[in-house]
């Protein structure tokens, strides 16, 4: 009876073996069969009856980890081992053998080994990788493994194809790698010297060369201070010399070969060629400038004489001083003689170093230990007394311009004119830059009492001209009073070296009164655009300043009760507005001469009330009719069908943004400037414009409006003469209220 097919229950050794395959022991070699391994395992990989497998690497002990193998455990890391060997040497004329000195790398992640000799000057061999990275063969008989990690230490040797290597030490990561597999590791062993490279020592320090060779090793400086340069900023005071001035440099001084470079600072301006460089780059001589030397006295070496037959011995016919007697010695700035406050010889002249850059700082303070950078004041020397120039006084002949040049040149020139004011403030488009004030003559003439000026200030030039408006059965001629120059300041001494002064614009505001050679103008009133310009300059005009005039008042606000009840009895409709001549009485009675004519006519310009703009529509309908007659344009009708055409709610209105669109793209023949001021006119509330009474208006066949009357063209009238005189008061209605309660803040009751 058979036993169950259970563990334990079968002597079967082949149960539960998946491989059963045979290794091949003979192979073909030269078309010769033969065996071609005898460490081939069985069947199945197993090893046969006393076979020994021979381990491929190194066996370690096991960590507490997980296994991993080798070549990831020990990736990166090298045993590196100092060794030895005692070569023999064939030409024993002066040794009988030599050292070479070996390093030894072995890889523990595939146990490779290679073998490097470090470079030795003048050694005579041939130096570098001895052997190449691969695994070495143990000696024989040994010859079937490979040497391993427990085979190096210190004070062992190992042979490697028949050269034998005497360890004698190893780098601490070695000796701590060794030490953690549980390998002791000897002390370091004592190295021999080579005595072929003793001999060679001993027998260059006993040799004195004819020819001694100096070396000057400059590439570890420009290695390690290329780039960096020095800075300091100089000062030549040439002042002392005839057309001489102060220079400002600065100087470059460069670390990696210690050459000095100099830059000169030129404002602008100054008259001098714009140089790239004060000083080329280069060795800056202490004692400079030096003498005239003779050609060949500066040199690195000095022939001494000749001896023999200079032809035959050609070669050998010059004989060198190593002691160098004739040499001579130029000192050359260095970074060390550098430093602020010091004055440095540049060929001759006195720069002084009176500050540098934060990069100087910080060298000096870590290389020299110096804190204190305190930059050398530089300043200039004050400059003489300047000896003030009298000139003759004003003979009366000509200007007192020109009578001046005369005194100042041989060759008189005309007197220079302020350009840039003259292009500032010329007439250019609508901006005249004249101030036109209207001025009554101050005089006890019963005659001239009711005489009537305009006086022009022309801002271009600081002139002024006078005009009386011609005024038929007045007995007065009337026209150019003065015509247009500058006019002086009364009270000034005639015949005097100064130049006298004239009349600013600044002076003239309305209630002041002017004397214009001798003749005394009280000015009553000033037109829009000399207003406004007062307005625009308050920093001129301290009169024409909103914030200051209410400022004054302010300084009255015990009246603010009184000066309401006064407005109130004043305004019986009670529309919260007075008229100019009213709200003026009012005010003179407050501030009792306190606030100027000027400031009057400021408040009253700010709180005035709108007037109407039916003039301003007649006006704008003119200039449009008289475009459209110069066009011949009348097609007014078709604007009204395609008006009513887009009107679908038939209101007979339309948005305002409609009727621009149908304008422009019928080419009516408006500037985009007065057509938005006619739309502007027409509008309503809600933006819409009633077409049919906008285009009637427009029509000027159906509803002719009177032309424009051309201003005349005289010189006079041109250039003096108001279009239209200025109306005696600058607003007709005042608005009390809102100016009640922007100076004393009162509340309406």
């Amino acid at each position: 009876m058979a036993l169950p097919l259970l563990p334990g229950n079968s002597f079967n050794r082949n149960v539960g073996k998946e491989k059963f395959h045979k290794s091949q022991h003979w192979g073909f070699c030269n078309n010769v069969m033969m065996l071609v391994s005898d460490e081939k395992p069985g069947i199945g990989g197993e090893p046969l009856l006393g076979q020994k497998i021979k381990p491929k690497c190194s066996i370690y002990p096991k960590g507490d980890g997980s296994d991993v193998p080798s070549w990831v455990a020990f990736d990166k890391q090298v045993l590196s081992f100092d060794a030895y060997l005692e070569e023999e040497v064939l030409d024993k004329s002066q040794t009988n053998y030599r050292i070479r000195y070996y390093k030894i790398y072995f890889y523990p992640e595939d146990d490779t080994i290679q073998v490097n000799e470090p470079e030795v000057k003048n050694s005579g061999l041939l130096q570098g990788t001895s052997i190449r990275r691969h695994r070495i063969t143990l000696p024989p008989p040994d010859e079937d493994q490979f040497y391993t990690v427990y085979h190096f230490n210190v004070g062992t040797e190992v042979v490697f194809y028949g050269r034998t290597f005497k360890i004698y030490d190893c780098d601490a990561f070695t000796r701590n790698f060794l030490r953690k597999i549980g390998v002791k590791v000897n002390p370091p062993v004592q190295c021999p010297e080579d005595p072929y490279m003793k001999i060679r020592r001993e027998v260059v320090e006993h040799v004195e060369p004819l020819r001694p060779y100096e070396s000057l090793d400059t590439l570890k400086q420009f290695l390690q201070y290329h780039g960096k340069i020095l800075c300091f900023f100089c000062l030549w005071d040439d002042s002392v010399s005839m057309f001489g001035d102060r220079r400002e440099l600065i100087l470059h001084y460069f670390l990696c070969d210690d050459t000095i470079e100099i830059k000169e600072l030129l404002p602008h301006n100054s008259g001098r060629d714009a140089l790239k460089m004060f000083l080329r780059r280069s060795k800056l001589p202490k004692n400079c400038p030096p003498r005239v030397y003779q050609p060949g006295q500066i040199t690195d070496r000095a022939v001494l004489n000749s001896y023999g037959d200079f032809i035959k011995n050609q070669a050998d016919s010059y004989l060198f001083d190593r002691y160098k007697l004739g040499k001579v010695d130029q000192e050359f700035y260095k970074d060390s003689d550098l430093s602020l406050g010091v004055t440095i010889n540049v060929w001759g002249r006195k720069v002084l170093l009176y500050d540098c850059d934060e990069f100087t700082k910080s060298y000096y303070k870590s290389k020299y230990g110096i804190e204190n950078f305190t930059s050398v004041s530089c300043k200039p020397p004050s400059p003489p007394p300047k000896i003030e120039r009298k000139f003759p006084p004003y003979n009366g002949f000509g200007s007192e311009e020109d009578s001046l040049r005369n005194c100042i040149d041989l060759k008189p020139t005309p007197r220079r004119r302020n350009f840039k004011k003259f292009m500032e403030k010329d007439s250019y488009g609508s901006k005249s830059n004249i101030l036109r004030f209207f001025a009554k003559l101050v005089t006890d003439k019963c005659v001239d009492l009711d005489r009537m000026f305009v006086i022009s200030y022309y801002l271009g030039d600081d002139t002024i001209s006078v005009f009386e408006p011609i005024e038929r059965n007045s007995g007065i001629a009337g026209g150019m009073f003065l015509k247009r120059s500058r006019v002086k300041k009364p009270g000034q001494e005639v015949f005097k070296s100064e130049l006298s002064e004239y009349i600013k614009a600044e002076e003239l505001y309305i209630g002041v009164t002017v004397n214009v050679n001798g003749y005394l103008f009280r000015l009553l009133n000033a037109d829009e655009y000399t207003l406004n310009y007062m307005e625009q300059n308050t920093d001129k005009y301290p009169f024409s300043n909103l914030k200051l005039a209410l400022q004054k008042l302010k300084q009255e606000e015990g009246k603010s009760r009184e000066l309401k009840q006064i407005f109130k009895a004043a305004d019986s409709k009670h529309t919260n507005m007075v008229d100019y001549n009213t709200f003026r009485d009012i005010l003179m009675s407050l501030t009792v001469g306190n606030l100027a004519e000027q400031e009057f006519v400021t408040i009253a310009r700010h709180y005035r009330v709108p007037e109407g703009t039916c003039s301003d529509m007649d006006f704008l309908i003119a200039l449009a009719h008289e475009k459209f007659k110069k066009n011949m344009f009348e097609n007014f009708d078709t604007f009204i069908y395609s008006c009513v055409y887009e009107d679908r709610e038939k209101k007979n209105v339309l948005p305002t943004k409609d009727i621009r669109r149908l304008c422009k793209s019928s080419r009516l023949p408006l500037s985009d400037d007065l057509l938005e001021s006619l739309l502007s006119r027409f509008e309503d509330s809600e933006k819409q414009i009633d077409y049919k009474s906008f285009f009637s208006a427009l029509n000027w066949r159906k509803n002719p409006v009177p032309e424009l009357q051309p201003a005349s063209y005289l010189k006079e009238r041109c250039e003096d003469v108001w279009l239209g005189m200025p109306s005696p008061i600058p607003a007709k209605y005042i608005d009390y209220w809102t100016f009640l309660k922007d100076v004393f803040g009162l509340e309406e009751e």
